[in-house]
């Protein structure tokens, strides 16, 4: 009777260590940078040093979702 005792409680924590680690990470910040021109064009060493001033670093706590109309005007609907 013990030993089913102690299966079970190994198997149950053993579930719950997947759902411990899952909620244990902080949830990443999203910016969305939608520019006219093409990655080429822009210097974003000012805009990431911004964001690090105020404590976000992409990859670690912030994801930045780059997009480009490459000069494009129509490749930009907003509507």
């Amino acid at each position: 009777m013990r030993r089913r005792d102690l299966i079970k409680g190994i198997a149950g924590s053993a579930a719950a260590w997947p759902l411990a680690a899952h909620a244990q990470q902080p949830a990443k910040s999203v910016i969305g940078l939608l520019q006219i021109g093409s990655a080429l064009s822009y210097d974003l060493s000012g805009f990431r040093q911004g964001l690090g001033d105020k404590g976000y670093v992409e990859g670690q706590n912030l994801e930045i979702a780059y997009r480009f109309a490459d000069d494009n005007e129509t490749r930009i609907c907003l509507s």
